[in-house]
């Protein structure tokens, strides 16, 4: 059963909401307020998080076409991972920022995009103070006196990483040169060791000098790192972290030679995760469904094609939501006014004339703007949210709250210029040259 949507909503959760919509963005937050359609995926993703926040750790994949609200989606989930206390990071994967095969690299942005229901991005400098508060309390509360505190925390430390040590033993020495930094009042080389441990190239070499440390962190050592991050996440008092490696269906796009590595990193990933080595860890990756179903993705690697194989060829109504692959349908023509229809009622609930908002914006209305927005794009109602949202708000909603006598229906022409759309809504656009669309009412 979906989760009953909250009555009474604060202006400031409905603002950062809507303030993104209007830019044509993906909320960062509030998404429970938008959510229509995903109560189907809610009771078996909670069981998942509750698992994961009970020492488990699960990977899932979501495919979905551009438009079927991947993004929207992924967030959502990072939410209710942030009501159980994990600490999120999504992370883009692109071939010249972040390539999957460069594991070093995925852990940096990681680290960089690490964010709690307390601190935005980056979080880590707070998880790690955290975690020496309570490495100082759990020492105190043994009877450690204030002269043997030190020793003490020092002994907690090598105890609850003694199995992040053995692959990555690099870890807890720079911790322990963080601290001593700290203690000695050197911020600085502080926070250039806190940089390297969040696996930051080219730290100044005095600092790593202090710490005991040398280099920059590999491919290899990532996976030692982020089995060490996790521990200091739950002693810190975090019960996991959610992950979202986004838009990997752009390994179709590099080199041969890069999209095998990568695709191998993938395979690699899943079985560390499967193998219970990252206990805390929930791993989503998203992809269209090319992406998982051609040559020039998934299936060009045969061991990790077997690890993300899922039945798709029944009706989606009967998708097993507990399966490791995930389909997001994408949007109809109803489904689309529906949400429509739910950002309408947000807006109205904190606007200066609510009941204008409802009758300018009826659902007649929001329904013809859904279909002339999808029209602009060549019919492909799939690929309309995004820009829909955005007209719907920042062209017609605005207006309305804003001057007593505007009439969308009257005043409001549809135009799409191809200076707002992305590359794959333009691509749509030029099929119908839709550089003004009458909203015929």
């Amino acid at each position: 059963m979906s989760a009953p949507r909250p009555t009474v909503v604060s202006a400031a959760r409905r603002r950062t909401a809507l303030d993104a919509l209007r830019r044509g963005a993906v909320p960062e937050s509030g998404l429970d307020l938008l959510a229509t359609g995903l109560d189907r995926f809610e009771s078996a993703l909670d069981v998942e998080l509750d698992a994961v926040a009970s020492g488990a750790s699960v990977f899932k994949a979501v495919r979905g076409e551009y438009g079927s609200g991947k993004t929207f989606f992924t967030r959502w989930l990072g939410e209710r991972a942030k009501q159980r206390n994990f600490a999120v990071s999504e992370i883009q994967i692109s071939e010249t920022e972040t390539p999957l095969h460069r594991l070093e690299t995925v852990y940096r942005r990681l680290t960089e995009r690490l964010a709690t229901a307390s601190f935005p991005p980056s979080a880590l400098r707070p998880v790690a103070d955290a975690w020496f508060y309570a490495l100082e309390e759990d020492a105190l509360a043994a009877g450690a006196g204030e002269t043997e505190l030190d020793a003490e925390v020092e002994k907690l430390l090598a105890a609850r990483l003694a199995e992040v040590s053995r692959h990555a033993p690099s870890f807890a020495t720079a911790l322990r040169g963080y601290r001593s930094a700290l203690a000695g009042g050197d911020e600085a080389t502080a926070s250039a060791i806190l940089a390297w441990l969040g696996g930051q190239p080219h730290v100044a070499a005095a600092a790593r000098r202090s710490a005991g440390v040398r280099g920059d962190l590999d491919h290899f050592g990532a996976l030692g790192f982020l089995q060490g991050l996790l521990t200091v996440l739950r002693d810190s008092g975090h019960r996991g972290l959610f992950v979202v490696l986004d838009e990997v269906e752009t390994l179709q796009r590099v080199r041969s030679d890069a999209r095998d590595k990568a695709l191998n990193a993938l395979r690699q990933l899943i079985d560390e995760v499967h193998s219970g080595r990252f206990p805390g860890l929930y791993l989503v990756i998203t992809g269209t469904p090319a992406f998982f179903d051609g040559q020039q993705g998934v299936q060009r690697l045969a061991p990790l094609a077997q690890r993300l194989a899922t039945d798709f060829t029944t009706d989606p109504r009967f998708d097993n939501p507990r399966a490791v692959q995930l389909r997001l349908p994408g949007f109809t023509q109803e489904s689309l006014t529906g949400l429509g229809v739910t950002i309408r009622d947000l807006y109205a609930s904190g606007a200066t004339a609510p009941d204008r908002i409802r009758t300018m914006a009826d659902d007649a209305y929001v329904a013809d703007l859904a279909r002339a927005v999808a029209g602009s794009l060549g019919g492909k109602v799939g690929v309309a949210p995004r820009l829909f949202l955005k007209k719907l708000v920042a062209d017609v909603l605005d207006r309305v709250d804003q001057f007593e006598d505007f009439d969308p229906r009257r005043h409001y022409r549809l135009t799409v210029t191809s200076t707002e759309l992305t590359d794959v809504e333009r691509n749509l656009s030029a099929a119908v040259s839709a550089d003004a669309i009458d909203l015929e009412l």
